[in-house]
């Protein structure tokens, strides 16, 4: 792996150094943005609460009311509707899902035209956090800066995916993250040192930080591991001892379910800060909190679902059989049809199963020492922020280790 990677310094491959410039290029875009304030706001934002996980994923932009305060949360919110809704719920959507390349690209559109209305609702929500005695045309105005800045944010995530290194939207989130987590162990140093804690300060430092050690290998291992199907084509043979198989990794979904469970207990929190309602917010912060114990459960069990529902969504059994079927293939000792699409479903089931609970676990885990420690929450949710940082790496990382291994073997073929 690293042997390849050392081939990105050589001359050869100066296009993709000029992808990877090109990346940095945008996400500086990106971190520049949110230092920009909105003018006439009030930054009244210094206890966020369990809004801390919203500021993260933002890169400090919500804290500051930065032109990014919403970040990409819109765009990932609408990605989530407009998925179920293609499930057989909006025909028109259904048949969009099953029409191939042309079909996803709509779909696509959809999705981003729906990210920008969820976009502007939720800057007309934040308007009234960050703007006290205002105008309604100080609320609009608001709002359409902060929905222009997230238009611009999935442009630039897009010009990253076509022109760049990895999946702009996915590294977007992961700059955001990376930018508050150096501060994050500054204030955990100081609070848990600096005071006066003495031994066991020191200790609760060292077992927060092993904590985020075991968030990296833990990621590093469910991205890695992988459940492989022995195949057999009509038409070849295995003498050769070449065996070929379908891998099914251990977590299908990458980090993805982490951000989509994200999203929707975020929107209930901005409208519980934004309405002001003692009762309702009394109900957020004991049900809906990530502190407390019903709130970290639906968050487990979103979690789960979302990887269920993002591993099924990418990978589909009955396609799967049909593309073995249409190959010549079956998988060995089962037969071709209507049982290879239940074996595999059964396999997917199992595997995701296992997947799912060790994200949950990696997931919880920094929340759960926080609880029994005097850590607050803004440290303890940046270890979820951490699980979405190594997802996000190990992701680009294999793009980008694949686009110079198929490079290789391209030029290897030419000179035979």
């Amino acid at each position: 792996m690293f042997a390849t990677f050392a081939q990105l310094f050589k001359p050869k491959n100066r296009d993709i150094q000029k992808k990877i410039l090109f990346t940095l290029g945008a996400l500086f875009i990106f971190k520049l943005g949110t230092a920009i304030t909105v003018p006439g706001v009030n930054l009244d934002t210094k206890n966020l609460g369990f809004l801390d996980i919203v500021n993260a994923m933002s890169g400090g932009a919500f804290e500051k009311a930065s032109i990014f305060a919403l970040g990409v949360m819109p765009y990932i919110t609408a990605s989530i509707v407009i998925q179920l809704l293609s499930m057989d719920i909006i025909p028109y959507l259904s048949d969009l899902r099953n029409q191939g390349g042309v079909g996803r690209n709509k779909l696509n559109q959809i999705t981003r035209i729906t990210g920008i209305i969820l976009a502007f609702f939720q800057g007309y929500l934040y308007s009234f956090a960050y703007i006290k005695n205002g105008s309604a045309i100080d609320y609009m105005t608001y709002s359409m800066v902060l929905t222009a800045g997230t238009c611009l944010l999935l442009w630039i995530g897009d010009q990253v995916t076509a022109k760049g290194i990895g999946n702009g939207i996915s590294l977007i989130i992961m700059a955001g993250i990376i930018t508050t987590l150096p501060s994050m162990f500054v204030n955990l140093w100081n609070e848990l040192i600096g005071g006066d804690n003495g031994f066991l300060g020191l200790l609760t430092f060292i077992l927060f930080v092993a904590s985020f050690i075991a968030i990296i290998v833990g990621v590093i291992y469910t991205e890695c591991a992988e459940r492989r199907l022995p195949i057999q084509y009509a038409n070849k043979s295995t003498m050769s001892g070449n065996q070929n198989y379908i891998p099914f990794k251990l977590n299908s979904s990458g980090v993805m379910p982490v951000i989509f469970a994200s999203a929707p207990l975020s929107i209930i929190q901005i409208v519980a800060k934004v309405v002001n309602n003692s009762k309702f917010s009394l109900f957020v912060t004991k049900y809906l909190s990530y502190e407390k114990p019903v709130g970290l459960l639906i968050y487990v069990i979103l979690i789960i679902l979302f990887a269920y529902f993002y591993t099924f969504m990418q990978m589909k059994p009955s396609e799967i059989s049909d593309n073995l079927n249409k190959n010549g293939g079956y998988i060995l000792g089962v037969r071709p049809g209507k049982e290879t699409t239940d074996y595999i479903t059964k396999v997917l089931n199992r595997i995701t199963f296992v997947g799912a609970i060790l994200l949950a676990i990696l997931a919880s885990l920094p929340i759960l020492i926080s609880k029994f420690t005097s850590i607050n929450t803004s440290i303890s949710i940046s270890g979820t922020g951490l699980l979405i940082v190594v997802g996000v790496a190990l992701e680009t990382c294999k793009q980008l280790e694949g686009e110079l291994v198929s490079r290789t073997y391209q030029k290897g073929r030419r000179g035979r």
